[in-house]
């Protein structure tokens, strides 16, 4: 497998751009110098394979490239798309600063497109849907490959409609309304989370720096988002842990100092409560899948 390699540094990919697009050719005649390895990003992106065949490793997951298959990817996830060549399609990316909403439906924290607990968000761009989205990503190559009047704006315009496109499409995504204080605050959470999650565990944390009760965060966060507030700090530490042990040559007491834990025991048991599996066979287990996709 593509993703599991012990002993591989993870890259970190920054963008001076709050807004690109580019083909999927573009992208491969970009990367012929560079060698391909797992990174993560600090800023959205969006991954459409028209036609074509490869792998995309994300996190954990590994996924056979599929003709009109879509990925969602959130800032900070690991991921490594290895496309064959003659692989075509469409690459957008984007700062949550480029894409500022004023909707009370949010298009990135209440969509289920992005900030999953779980699984990425993958999904197949339907017939019906096909056309409308190749047309709107054509307008955007045509507009950010220009610097016309107002680009920001128009760019900005073609990204909801494209975002709105996929959000009917993908079938977690949820279609109450909530109202804008709420996804401002779960925002603010998030965005909290990233910077602290390696020394803050406790929701009462996150609650004293937005002035609000632990019972209360819990509820808004999860009326948004679907799960607690507690259920996302514990999968977000429990992330970092897996993304540390698939791709990186530390062993358990490293992680768990890395992630603010001066218990190797107490890491132990707060690994496995969050994903359910024991930490040293989580470790053994990606060494075989490994190996055995080496052969």
């Amino acid at each position: 497998m593509a993703g599991y390699f012990p002993v591989l540094q993870i890259s970190t990919a920054a963008s001076n751009m709050p807004f690109e697009i580019h083909t999927m050719q573009w992208i491969e005649q970009a990367r012929k110098q560079q060698i391909a390895v797992p990174h993560r990003h600090n800023y959205f992106t969006i991954v459409w394979i028209k036609k074509g065949s490869g792998t995309h490793l994300i996190d954990l997951h590994e996924y056979a490239i599929t003709a009109d298959a879509i990925y969602c990817i959130t800032p900070g996830q690991i991921h490594l798309l290895k496309a064959d060549e003659g692989t075509d399609g469409y690459v957008i990316s984007f700062t949550t600063d480029f894409f500022q909403s004023d909707n009370h439906f949010d298009l990135l924290f209440d969509s289920g497109l992005f900030y999953t607990c779980s699984a990425p968000s993958v999904m197949e761009a339907a017939p019906d849907m096909r056309n409308d989205l190749e047309d709107i990503a054509q307008k955007m190559i045509k507009e950010f490959e220009n610097f016309f009047l107002l680009r920001s704006e128009i760019l900005r315009g073609y990204l909801k409609i494209f975002l709105i496109y996929l959000t009917r499409r993908y079938t977690q995504a949820k279609p109450d309304v909530h109202h804008s204080k709420n996804i401002s605050l779960v925002k603010s959470f998030f965005e909290l989370l990233e910077k602290h999650f390696t020394t803050k565990r406790m929701v009462a944390d996150y609650a004293a720096e937005l002035a609000l009760t632990p019972n209360y965060l819990n509820e808004v966060v999860k009326k948004i988002s679907g799960f607690p507030a507690s259920e996302h700090i514990k999968q977000r530490v429990a992330l970092e842990a897996k993304r540390h042990a698939a791709y990186s040559d530390m062993n358990m007491k490293e992680i768990a100092y890395k992630l603010g834990f001066d218990d190797i025991a107490h890491f132990s048991k707060y690994f496995k409560a969050a994903t359910g599996a024991n930490f040293t066979e989580f470790k053994r287990n990606t060494l075989i899948q490994a190996d055995a996709m080496a052969r």
